[in-house]
């Protein structure tokens, strides 16, 4: 576990910290200026809570509810009542990555200073953080408006020491227990405390960054298997030329065409054209992989800086505003709507739609090495002995299954929306859907891109068996690929343990890094 220190502070954090902190289990530290800020935008929230004028979220009642003044001995129980009654969430148990992402995403949040909740709350989130401890967030619960607010209230609940939570061991134990077991005294919360902890988009960010560099490693892999399989067709590298990609200049795909091209340099492989079949151009799935690789590049560039943006954002309702005005403590508390999550919604939405439609393209590439009618000279299915082997044919029926799952999940959650609150709420985003969806198809990507991959690889040491030479950075990937227990040509086997095997190098990074070596770093 990387145990290096993520600082937390006021004006946002970076899409590397949010990483370590889920993933890698950095550890969290608040820094002295947003301590100060915490400590500040407190003094407002309290001057406020002493007026007799009801305050939104800090003297009166929530959503459809807020007419009512709440006195300030019913004021503690208010905030302790919205965690309660907010965390509802139904479903399977959400990955520990993503309530690590979301937690940490609030207490940034916290950490600008907008809140009003007190510096000692952002600590206990610290310290949760840090003692491995995840709170237990289910599947369903979040509109993606008032932020992902049953996520975020889960958390919150674990904070109070209620509800249940997972141990660094994994054991799921009341959290009460947890906390005591770290020295961690629970929160008693105060006026707009329990409504600060809710009211965020940091699910659904939390899941839109991750999901942001998982499609950046197979991006880039599905460049190279591209390659690969364009090698093992015999087609031209010619269509990669600089100069065409110059007169068509989206940014993408002359990364995408350039990668390619790297990949493919010194190959003995490319522009064959065989005497029974000429070919003047080689099919759009391999042809045009630049064009439908480099938009997806660029829809992926988009999603970075929506994500960007957010992750300098500080969303809750209301928020405390510092300066510029007369207001109690210097500073006012005002409602707004930022935490409605359309923009992170469409690009999550925009990122299934271009993911399936790599997938798309890359199985038809797949389809097309295992056909003995479009291969080129290359057996049936890939197989040692056509009739007596299958070779990979049920890997191409898998990887269809997958595309056709997420053709699915590229139906758009964010062009829905099912009001509530007594129709306070009356629009809400679903961006909370549109990341689950996400995190599932790029799942699948991945497994696409790895059969992709098996099968290309074959293909090209079929033909060096028959006296060809690929390019040194093919063979560096096939080398590191079957280094890695992925076998290569031969009779048939229990494929599935390959399958998975292609996989893991697929996400881990090994097959960029196998071709990078020869390459040096591609896009």
């Amino acid at each position: 576990m990387d145990m290096h220190t993520v600082v937390v502070g006021t004006s946002g954090t970076t899409a590397e910290d949010v990483i370590a902190v889920a993933r890698g289990g950095a550890r969290v530290e608040l820094s002295a200026a947003a301590v100060e800020a915490l400590a500040a935008a407190r003094e407002i929230v309290d001057a406020l809570a002493a007026e007799p004028e009801p305050v939104y979220g800090v003297s009166t009642g929530f959503g459809a509810l807020a007419s009512r003044h709440i006195s300030p001995d019913l004021r503690a129980q208010l905030q302790r009542n919205i965690v309660r009654s907010h965390a509802a969430g139904m479903g399977p148990h959400v990955e520990r990555e993503v309530v690590r992402a979301l937690m940490f995403l609030r207490l940034k949040t916290l950490a600008s200073g907008h809140t009003g909740v007190r510096p000692e709350v952002a600590r206990t989130m610290a310290d949760v953080l840090n003692a491995g401890i995840t709170p237990v967030v289910h599947e369903f619960g979040s509109l993606g408006c008032s932020g992902d607010l049953a996520p975020l209230s889960h958390c919150a609940l674990t904070l109070m020491g209620e509800g249940d939570a997972e141990g660094p061991d994994g054991v799921v134990r009341p959290a009460g227990e947890l906390l005591a077991a770290h020295g961690i005294t629970p929160v008693e919360l105060r006026e707009k405390e329990g409504l600060a902890l809710l009211n965020g988009t940091d699910g659904m960010l939390g899941m839109l960054v991750m999901a942001v560099a998982d499609l950046e490693n197979l991006y880039t892999g599905a460049d190279i298997t591209a390659a690969l399989s364009l090698e093992g067709l015999l087609g031209t590298d010619r269509v990669l030329a600089p100069e065409l990609h110059a007169i068509r200049p989206h940014p993408g795909q002359g990364a995408s065409a350039d990668n390619m091209l790297r990949v493919l340099a010194g190959s003995g492989l490319t522009g064959h054209h065989q005497d029974d079949a000429p070919r003047v151009q080689d099919a759009y799935s391999v042809r045009c992989a630049p064009q439908v690789n480099g938009a997806g590049r660029d829809t992926l560039a988009h999603g970075r800086l929506v994500a960007d943006r957010e992750l300098a954002s500080a969303i809750d309702n209301p928020v405390v505003l510092r300066g510029g005005a007369s207001g109690a403590g210097g500073g006012r508390v005002e409602s707004n709507g930022n935490f409605h999550g359309a923009p992170v919604a469409y690009v999550l939405d925009f990122l299934a739609i271009v993911a399936a439609d790599l997938g798309s393209i890359t199985e038809r590439r797949t389809d097309r090495l295992l056909d003995k009618n479009r291969s080129h000279g290359l057996p049936p299915f890939l197989a040692d002995d056509a009739g007596v082997d299958s070779g990979l044919m049920i890997a191409q029926y898998t990887q269809a299954a997958l595309v056709s799952e997420m053709k699915r999940l590229a139906v758009p959650a964010s062009v829905d929306s099912i009001p509530s609150s007594a129709m306070q709420e009356d629009h809400v985003s679903m961006g909370w859907s549109a990341a689950r969806k996400l995190r599932t198809a790029v799942d699948c990507l991945a497994r696409i891109v790895a059969v992709e991959l098996y099968a290309a690889a074959r293909a090209v040491e079929l033909r060096v068996a028959e006296g060809m030479s690929p390019a040194p950075a093919s063979l560096a990937v096939i080398e590191a690929l079957r280094a890695a227990g992925v076998q290569g040509p031969g009779p048939d086997r229990f494929l599935s343990p390959d399958l998975a095997a292609a996989d893991a190098f697929v996400r881990e990074g090994k097959l960029v890094a196998a071709a990078e070596s020869v390459t040096g770093p591609l896009a």
